[in-house]
């Protein structure tokens, strides 16, 4: 796989730690046979996960559900991951945006006919079918969040926004690995090789990353921020990123992804498994593991 530009210049800045995160989370397109390939085949027949790129929970019955490099899968604790209806694609960037309704992006998986980049799908269904929304072999977007019916996404080192699904608002250029928006919908940050990156005009521009260096951020409540840092320590922050609480460490190592559904309730995944917190990020159990 090649590094596109924003993840070399990404390189350049960051250090080994988050530049083996962002090279990690990167994706091949659709089409053609992948070196990681054998690892998946690996992973499936050993009942775990492989390639996690975003987590959620649908809040219609509390499901977990796990984007991966091979396609959407749910997990609960004690049973094996299970495959979300037929999909192999490769799914970069996941979020979920309501009742049983999620968006996403990435890869066509080989011998699927779908592109090599999808663009932006939407699942009205739990993620047992998808429906192309725009984009459709143009984008790959690997970070997405929303916020009010407002979707914001990372694409090619450029944030991009829309309203609708449909049409897009290229803003700011951006050397970043993961967006959050606020639930106000009035902040977005950044993680950045130089610290957390802060953008009060919907992404249009971001002023220089400050502080503690995260990985990967999740914004569930306005004063319930919280981040993890490239070597899988979590904080959480309850003034927007100005301050960081340090939590603990996630089990497993270098984190793949983080999503919090509330102030109590916390998910991670990081290099050996994906993992629960029900005590706000103390205490974590093991949901999957991760080959």
């Amino acid at each position: 796989m090649t590094a596109r530009p924003a993840v070399r210049t990404l390189l350049g800045a960051a250090g080994v730690s988050l530049a083996a995160l962002v090279l990690s989370a990167c994706g091949g397109g659709g089409g053609s046979a992948e070196p990681g390939a054998a690892a998946d085949e690996a992973s499936e027949a050993s009942g775990s996960l492989s390639h996690v790129h975003g987590l959620g929970v649908d809040p219609a019955d509390g499901r977990v559900y796990v984007a991966t490099h091979n396609g959407l899968y749910s997990v609960a604790e004690g049973g094996k991951p299970k495959l979300v209806g037929e999909s192999r694609d490769d799914f970069m960037g996941f979020t979920v945006t309501g009742a049983r309704t999620f968006v996403a992006s990435g890869h066509g998986a080989e011998g699927s006919g779908r592109p090599g980049d999808v663009g932006l799908i939407e699942s009205k269904d739990a993620g047992v079918t998808w429906t192309s929304r725009s984009l459709s072999g143009e984008a790959d977007f690997h970070a997405l969040d929303s916020a009010g019916g407002t979707v914001y996404g990372y694409e090619a080192g450029q944030v991009r926004v829309s309203g609708d699904l449909r049409s897009w608002d290229d803003r700011a250029p951006l050397h970043a690995l993961d967006l959050a928006v606020s639930p106000a919908g009035d902040r977005l940050l950044a993680t950045t090789a130089d610290g957390v990156a802060v953008s009060t005009d919907g992404g249009r521009t971001f002023g220089k990353g400050t502080g503690r260096v995260q990985a990967f951020l999740s914004w569930p409540l306005e004063k319930s921020l919280f981040g993890i840092d490239p070597s899988g320590k979590l904080s959480s922050s309850a003034d927007g990123g100005r301050t960081w609480k340090r939590l603990t460490t996630v089990p497993g190592g270098q984190p793949q992804a983080l999503t919090a559904v509330n102030a109590e309730h916390v998910l991670a995944a990081t290099q050996d498994g994906v993992y629960e917190s029900r005590d706000g990020g103390r205490t974590f159990t093991a949901l999957a593991p991760i080959a």
